[in-house]
Order: structure tokens, then sequence, then C-alpha cells
């Protein structure tokens, strides 16, 4: 694997402190802490945050975030409070993204990330496990469904990133671009209203809201992005043969979910085993009913 891009921390030494004490605030309000595991991957490091990693005896869910975020996002709130109660987690910081993994990237379109996601399936010593990725997590998803299908239960993807371009709506563009322009919290605030969440169907709380703006403006002001941006896989899809269930946002103008559906059910055919379509936005991994259809769906596997 060559990595061909690289992205960084402006400020390594304090915008690596900064991120720590941000997950360190995180476990203070959700009442626990995380396992913390570093692997060595083609890509550098990679951080790796688990619940019940010390138990293999219970199924597995692996989870992998979308871009610009880090995987904690989906516990804001102890959002898989109710997963682990049940079943093992780890929760895999995707190289160039802003976190604590090192930023080399591959190509995008290449079948790399999903090499590199069974360096992290060897480096975890897991055998067989569900995955499921939120955004640009599900085209994470859909590569390492590719490269290592035998060892997929199945694959479980959160508004993905793969099965469509985005949408150059003005709205989605207006709304993304804000805090990119200028980078405060009133305008991410606005990126969470208009492009995440869907107020009023569910808020998270507001000390989860803020702890979120934190972290995006830590994200967006401090680190330098040169990850290649997802995109629609088109054939490559027609190779996945894991078994694969959607779980969309109505209101998701980023990458509005029916195009999504039906080209899904184009290049999957009978491997697409269910759509759930949920009132939610783009940020659908902190909304406590996509969580309990995940939950949902690894209990039939029982």
């Amino acid at each position: 694997m060559k990595p061909i891009r690289k992205s960084f921390w402006k400020d390594p030494k304090n915008n690596r402190a900064g991120f720590e004490n941000w997950v360190a605030q995180l476990e203070q309000m959700n009442g626990y802490e995380y396992d913390k595991l570093t692997i060595q991957t083609s890509l550098g490091n990679t951080q790796v945050y688990g619940l019940n990693t010390d138990q293999p005896d219970r199924e597995t869910l692996v989870i992998f975030p979308g871009f610009r975020t880090t995987a904690l996002i989906w516990d804001l709130d102890k959002g898989l409070a109710n997963l682990a109660k049940t079943y093992r987690l780890f929760l895999v910081e995707t190289n160039g993204q802003p976190n604590l993994s090192q930023g080399n990237t591959p190509a995008v379109k290449s079948l790399e990330y999903g090499e590199w996601g069974k360096e992290v399936f060897d480096g975890l010593k897991i055998d067989k496990a569900f995955i499921a990725g939120a955004s640009f997590g599900g085209l994470i998803c859909m590569k390492i469904a590719l490269v290592i299908p035998d060892r997929i239960k199945a694959a479980i993807l959160l508004n993905p990133g793969c099965f469509r371009p985005i949408s150059f709506g003005f709205k989605n563009l207006y709304y993304n671009l804000l805090p990119m322009f200028k980078t405060n919290k009133r305008n991410i605030s606005t990126f969470l209203d208009k492009i995440v969440f869907h107020k009023p169907t569910y808020k998270i709380s507001a000390e989860a809201e803020q702890h979120l703006t934190d972290y995006l403006f830590l994200a967006i002001s401090q680190y330098k992005d040169n990850t290649q941006k997802p995109y629609y896989m088109k054939d490559q899809l027609n190779e996945v043969k894991v078994l694969t269930y959607l779980i969309v946002g109505k209101y998701d103008i980023l990458l509005p979910y029916q195009k999504s559906v039906a080209n899904a059910k184009t290049h999957l055919q009978k491997n697409l085993k269910k759509v759930s379509v949920e009132s939610y936005g783009h940020g659908i991994e902190v909304y406590p009913k996509a969580i309990e259809n995940i939950q949902a769906i690894i209990k039939t596997y029982e």
C-alpha cells in the first residue's frame, strides 16, 4: 500500500492534546472510559477506542466515522451504551481524519482502504464481525467488504457516501461551506442544525451539542485536510457479496436518500437486506432510533 496524501494537525503537540482532552471530557460526561488501542498499519498508527474489548466471546461491531469526524461522535449522550451492554465495540479512527491516527491516506478509488481495514482486523485479532459506517465510513465498509468478505457478518451503512455523489443543491453547499469560510461556533451551530440534525425530531442534549461543536471547531480550524473525498463507487459495488443494511435520513440534504437507495438496489441486488428510512438529517449516527436499528439487525444473527 502506498499512501498518496497526508493530512495533519497544524500544531501537532497542542492540537493532539486538545483532542485528548476532548475525549477525556466525553468519558467524564458518559461516566465510563474507553479502551485505547493503537494498531500498526500501512498508513501508520491507527487509533481505536473500544468497549468490552477483552470479551472476544461477544458479538463484535466495528465502527467507522464519517468524513472530518471522529468515531466517538457515535457515543455522544452515551449513544452506544445499550449496544455495549451486549456487544464488543471497536471505534476505529480512520487515518487522514481529525483524530489521533496518522494522516496518511491511499487513493480513495483503489481498494487500499479495504486492505487497511484488513490490517485493522488483524491487529485487533478479530476473526469475524459486523461493520458499521456513517457517510464516508459507509464507503470504508464497502471497501472492506470487497477485500475480506468472509470476515464480515453484515455491513450496516448510515447515510453512506458511496452510492451517489454529494448534492450540489444550493442549501447543502451553503451550509457545508459556511463554517469552512468563516470558522466560528455560530456557523458550526448553523451547519449542525441544517445538515446534521433534524430538529425538533430529536435533539441531543445541550451539553453534547456543545461538545460536538467544540470538536468541529478544533477539526475545521486546526486540521489540514488533504484526504481525497468520498465518491460514488458505481461498478465496484457490483462485486460486494456481503449482506448490507441501509439506515438513511429522510431529511439528509447532503446525500438525499432516494438516489442512494435506488443505486444500492441496482448494485447490491439480493445482498441489500433491508432499508430503514428515519426522520433525521445526515448525522444519523447520533439518532437513537438508528442505533436501535443496528441492535435489532445484530440480534437477528444471534
